[in-house]
């Protein structure tokens, strides 16, 4: 009868009825079908990315304590040359110890070594501009010992930088360039050695600025004014040297005879020479990175055409 189905045609009639265009979910990953042929959306994570403080690594942070400890000397550098001297002589040792952190904790940065020289460079600037005050006769030296630091260096970063690559520190020089500064970068002892003494030449000669009246003796000595001879009581010696206890005789005055100057003499006496080689690096350092320069210069006028390859530049 039409009316009897078999199991089995019950069981097919049961069945959902598939479209066999219709593609079949299949299974993914993460166990969830995904239909079969259909496209998959593209996740939307974004990979972690390197989350480092460089500005709060080890190295840097000595290096910023290194700033603190120089403006408090600044501060005191006026009238108190032992507090001063202190601070000054511990964040110019802290110079070295930046750079031992930056190896034993593999935090060597471009930041770190910009920030180490920018440090140094400032610092030794204003105890010059402080002893071209307090050796007024010599102020035109100490000027061109500044121009000569800052200028040395700048040229010599951004030869570096222009020539070597971005990637080149400004400490790796290489010997055929320069013996005198390969030694000088290369060699960390006889860096510390240079930079030591020379430092210690300045401070030397900071500190006899306060040991003795030798800077400009007539302040010591009593003036006679006009009103005195007829007989009128003169001023004090102040008011008669100066109008302005800032004044620059004045604070000449009030740091003279304030320390023994046996010491600061034999460390000047000890570190001049050594002071003297570091000028002399400064300069061979000036004239190398000007010609490296001026290299890269001949070069890219060759390769642009301006100046044929037989043609002498510069």
């Amino acid at each position: 009868m039409s009316s009897i189905r078999t199991r089995g045609q019950r069981a097919a009639a049961d069945q959902p009825f598939v479209d066999p265009d219709t593609p079949t979910p299949q299974p993914n990953g993460n166990g969830k079908a995904r239909m079969n042929g259909s496209a998959t959306r593209p996740s939307t994570q974004k990979p972690k990315q390197n989350t480092e403080n460089i500005f709060l690594f080890i190295p840097n942070l000595i290096g910023y304590s290194r700033i603190i400890l120089a403006v408090a000397s600044l501060y005191y550098m006026p009238l108190h040359p032992r507090t001063c001297s202190f601070l000054y002589s511990i964040s110019a040792l802290l110079d070295a110890l930046d750079g031992l952190a930056a190896r034993h904790f593999n935090q060597s940065t471009k930041f770190g070594a910009v920030l180490d020289m920018v440090t140094d460079r400032c610092t030794t600037a204003c105890l010059l501009v402080f002893l071209s005050s307090a050796w007024p006769r010599w102020s035109l030296l100490f000027q061109g010992l500044i121009s000569l630091d800052l200028a040395s260096h700048y040229i010599h970063m951004f030869a570096t930088l222009t020539m070597g690559g971005a990637a080149q520190s400004h400490k790796k020089v290489d010997s055929s360039r320069s013996k005198i500064l390969n030694l000088y970068y290369t060699n960390n002892k006889v860096l510390f050695l240079i930079c030591a003494l020379d430092q210690i030449f300045f401070i030397a000669l900071y500190l006899l600025s306060f040991s003795s009246p030798t800077l400009s003796p007539s302040l010591l000595q009593p003036v006679v004014s006009a009103a005195a001879k007829v007989g009128v009581a003169p001023p004090t010696p102040v008011a008669s040297l100066f109008a302005s206890p800032y004044s620059a005789a004045a604070l000449e005055l009030a740091r003279a005879n304030k320390m023994d100057s046996f010491w600061p003499w034999v460390l000047a006496g000890v570190s001049m020479p050594v002071m003297a080689a570091k000028q002399a690096i400064n300069v061979i350092q000036l004239v190398k990175a000007s010609k490296w320069l001026a290299e890269g210069d001949r070069k890219a006028r060759r390769e642009a055409g301006i100046v044929g390859s037989d043609k002498k530049g510069q």
